[in-house]
């Protein structure tokens, strides 16, 4: 038998193919019909060419779903049971898991440290833009939620996959705090988020920088102050708004920002020639604009190897970056893959209660058949698209 999936084919283009079904290939595994996958600016990194994906790739790692079958090892997920699934699989039980790191799992990939489904050098395991998804070691990786398939929360719940646990990822990389001002360089799904996470856990002031009209006005109507980079040099457009706005006395010199967030990563837009790429141009922004003492997180993906390397990097991922400037200011600077099971059930809680909508951002839809144009639109930045979801 088999279902329809997203499959990478070559350089910008996809393809909707038949795969074989998923099944269950242990007995700690379940087996979900996806009834939502989102399309993350990390599969943009593999559509581009630029990870090293080989053709017949499922790609996808958001996906929402009802559980069809379980393994006969399964004790509390049960056939019927509505759920997320983390992008980030793990076995729940290995050392790392034990601590709450589960991006860092030593036992879900053979070859290395950490696995995700339908992501380049990730691991065997197939994307989650398809009909049906093998999950492993399901009593970890099935988030329970409440509700049906296409309810009002249809939207929000998606994002418990990658995106919402993402963005919250990037503000506790950061150590943000009520009262603090932050910047955060990207206005694409995670970039939102992070800024939205921000604002939910009190920051005084967010700025969410971005050259997308579609983007700044996102970020707008989730209560950031838009900085639009093509008008000129953010760091200095927020250094202005942070002077008009009044610095207490004494604080003249923090005229930064407490915390930067960089949710751009390697295919940042260089300033000076915005039809290049830049790869360490975030990087170089949060060391001018952190305040002394002040933090910065990378969510962005910077990749071990970059199969087309601009100025400033090396195809081994290798960047110039300011470690002077950084310590010179006493900055901590964290990065890091998001360890979704610290914040799965919180987040879900949040929007069940009410207190948090990050469905807000998704603009479009489409069945799997439309994925190709999505892709595309969603690679060029046309037609608004800001978060797709793709429906099985």
């Amino acid at each position: 038998m088999f279902v329809k999936a997203v499959v990478y084919e070559d350089i910008r283009t996809v393809g909707v193919r038949d795969v074989p079904d998923a099944r269950l290939e242990a007995d700690s595994d379940a087996v979900v019909r996806v009834t939502s996958s989102a399309i993350c600016g990390t599969d943009l990194h593999m559509y581009d060419g630029r990870t090293g994906a080989e053709p017949g790739l499922v790609l996808g790692h958001e996906p929402l779903g009802v559980v069809e079958q379980v393994g006969p090892c399964v004790e509390t997920i049960t056939p019927g049971m509505r759920v997320a699934i983390p992008t980030h699989l793990y076995c729940g039980t290995c050392h790392l898991c034990a601590r709450g790191l589960t991006a860092a799992c030593l036992r879900a990939r053979p070859d290395g440290i950490g696995a995700a489904y339908g992501y380049a050098g990730m691991g065997p395991y197939r994307g989650a833009q398809a009909e049906l998804l093998r999950v492993p070691w399901a009593d970890a990786n099935c988030i329970r939620l409440p509700g049906q398939p296409g309810d009002a929360h249809e939207d929000d719940f998606v994002l418990l996959a990658d995106a919402f646990v993402t963005g919250w990822h990037a503000t506790r990389l950061a150590d943000v705090a009520a009262g603090d001002t932050v910047a955060v360089f990207g206005a694409g799904t995670i970039g939102l988020l992070a800024a939205y996470s921000a604002l939910l856990q009190g920051a005084r002031a967010v700025y969410s920088v971005d050259g997308v009209d579609a983007r700044l006005d996102m970020a707008s109507e989730l209560g950031a102050t838009p900085v639009d980079f093509r008008a000129g040099d953010p760091v200095d457009r927020i250094r202005e708004l942070r002077t008009r706005a009044g610095l207490p006395i004494g604080e003249e010199k923090l005229d930064g920002v407490d915390k930067v967030i960089d949710a751009v990563g390697f295919q940042a837009h260089d300033r000076t020639h915005p039809d290049r790429e830049r790869p360490n141009q975030v990087v170089a922004d949060a060391a001018r604009l952190v305040n002394a003492c002040g933090a910065v997180a990378v969510i962005g993906v910077y990749p071990e190897k970059d199969l087309n390397p601009q100025p400033g990097e090396t195809a081994d991922g290798r960047l110039t970056v300011p470690w002077g400037t950084f310590f010179n200011k006493g900055v901590s600077v964290r990065f890091g893959r998001t360890h979704d099971r610290r914040y799965t059930t919180h987040l879900r809680d949040l929007i069940t209660s009410g207190r948090a909508h990050p469905g807000a951002i998704v603009t479009h839809h489409g069945r799997l058949d439309y994925a190709a144009e999505l892709y595309r639109q969603f690679d060029k930045r046309e037609d608004g698209v800001i978060k797709a979801v793709l429906h099985p």
